[in-house]
C-alpha cells in the first residue's frame, strides 16, 4: 500500500511539473556584445517557452528590472562589461528581495578559477563559458526552469510539507537552549567534552588561548518560526561552515545552545587565521543555496577574547564574555549599525542578567548534578 501511495505521489508530481512548465519563462540577458544579445533573443524562444529581454550593461539591466511588471524568472549575465561587471550586478541582485533566489547563469568568456569561484560565491546558479553550445545552454536553462517550478510547487504545498515535518520531527524535539550534537565534524566537540577541554586548558595555564563566539542572527525567533528538523539542519550547516573556514586556524569548537558556537584557538597567529564574519556568512550562503534552502540566514561573530586565567572559573568567564560580545554584535547587526567585529570595545558590554552563565550552569547540572567544576572544585 505504501508503494502504491508513493507511485501516485510521483505520478502527481510529474503532472504538476508538466503543467507548471507551460508557464512562460521570462528571461533577461545582460551582455555588452550586440551579436550575443541578438542571437539569444532569437534562439532562446525556439528552444524554450520563454520571453527574452536584453540589456547591454548592468545599468540598463537594473532599469529593465525596475520597469518590469513582475520579477524575471531567470537571468543570463556576462562578466566583463563596461562599468559594473556581471559579478557586481549579481551581488546587487542578491541583496534585492525579489532576486535573492532567482536562478542566475553566468554566460561569459572568463574561464579562470578566480572568476568562477567568485561568481558562485556571490550566488550564481550555473556558469557557462563562451563559445557555448546551444544544447548545453538549453539543458542549463531547463535546470533553472525546473528549479523555479519546484519553488512554486513548494510554496503551494506549504501546509503538506509542514505536516510531514511535524511528524518526522516529533520524536526529536528539543529546547532552544539545548546544546545539540553535530555529527560528522572532525573538530567539533560535544558540550561536556568541550567544557572538559577548556578545563584542561585552564589547568595547563595556556596563556595564549582565545575564544570567539559565532551566533545565528535572530536564533530564538527562527527557532520559534521553524520546525525542529529545520533548525537542527541550520545549526549543522553553520557548524560545517565554521569547520571548513577555520582549518588554517586549527580551531576547536562546540555548539552551546541558543544558536551560539564557541571557537577556541591557540596563538595570535592562528587566531588571526579565523574567517571574518563576511567570509563565514558567504560560506553559509553557499551551503544553504546548494540544498535549495533560504540563504537569508546570517551569523554574528565576536572578536577573540583572551582565555588567560589561573582558574577554571576564569576560563568560564572568558566563554561568557565572548557570548556577551556576540550578543552585542547581533544587536548591532539588527539595528543596521556598522561594527568592526575585530575591534575591541573600550568598555566591556553590560552583562544582561548573566543569562549565558546561567545556561551553562543549568545544562551541566542537569547532566552531572552538582558534581561539576561549577562548584569551585
Amino acid at each position: 500500500m505504501r508503494h502504491s501511495t508513493l507511485d501516485n505521489d510521483r505520478f502527481q508530481r510529474k503532472l504538476d511539473l508538466q503543467a507548471l512548465r507551460q508557464v512562460t519563462l521570462n528571461v533577461l540577458v545582460v551582455d555588452d556584445e550586440p551579436s550575443i544579445l541578438e542571437l539569444l533573443q532569437s534562439a532562446l524562444p525556439e528552444l524554450e517557452n520563454c520571453n527574452v529581454s536584453v540589456a547591454d550593461s548592468a545599468a540598463a539591466a537594473l532599469k529593465k528590472i525596475q520597469a518590469a511588471e513582475a520579477p524575471f524568472d531567470c537571468l543570463l549575465l556576462d562578466i566583463q562589461m563596461p562599468g559594473t561587471t556581471g559579478i557586481e550586478l549579481l551581488k546587487q541582485l542578491r541583496k534585492t528581495p525579489d532576486y535573492m533566489d532567482t536562478p542566475v547563469i553566468m554566460l561569459t568568456a572568463m574561464a579562470d578559477h578566480s572568476h568562477i569561484e567568485q561568481a558562485f560565491l556571490e550566488g550564481a546558479f550555473d556558469y557557462i563559458t563562451k563559445p557555448f553550445d546551444f544544447f548545453e545552454l538549453r539543458s542549463r536553462m531547463n535546470a533553472a526552469h525546473v528549479l523555479m517550478m519546484e519553488r512554486i510547487r513548494a510554496k503551494t504545498s506549504t501546509a503538506s510539507i509542514r505536516n510531514l515535518r511535524e511528524k518526522l520531527d516529533f520524536n526529536q524535539q528539543f529546547n532552544f537552549e539545548d546544546p545539540l550534537s553535530i555529527e560528522g565534524l572532525e573538530r567539533c566537540l560535544r558540550y561536556v567534552e568541550f567544557d572538559n577541554y577548556v578545563d584542561q586548558l585552564s589547568r595547563g595555564r595556556r596563556f595564549d588561548t582565545w575564544v570567539t563566539a559565532v551566533k545565528l542572527q535572530g536564533a530564538e525567533y527562527r527557532f520559534d518560526m521553524s520546525d525542529f528538523g529545520m533548525f537542527r539542519r541550520v545549526i549543522s550547516d553553520i557548524g560545517k561552515c565554521i569547520e571548513k573556514t577555520s582549518k588554517k586556524a586549527n580551531a576547536v569548537f562546540s555548539y552551546r545552545g541558543s544558536g551560539t558556537f564557541l571557537v577556541v584557538t591557540h596563538g595570535r597567529n592562528r587566531t588571526n587565521q579565523l574567517p571574518t564574519e563576511e567570509v563565514l556568512n558567504r560560506k553559509l550562503r553557499m551551503v544553504l543555496s546548494s540544498r535549495l534552502t533560504s540563504s537569508h540566514l546570517k551569523v554574528a561573530m565576536s572578536p577573540p577574547v583572551s582565555m588567560r586565567s589561573f582558574s577554571k572559573s576564569g576560563a568560564i568567564s572568558a566563554l561568557n564574555l565572548a557570548c556577551e560580545k556576540v550578543n552585542g554584535r547581533e544587536r548591532a547587526m539588527t539595528k543596521s549599525v556598522t561594527v568592526q567585529s575585530h575591534v575591541r570595545p573600550k568598555e566591556e558590554p553590560v552583562r544582561e542578567e548573566h543569562m549565558t552563565a546561567r545556561l551553562y550552569d543549568t545544562v551541566l547540572r542537569e547532566l552531572y548534578g552538582d558534581n561539576t567544576y561549577l562548584n569551585g572544585k
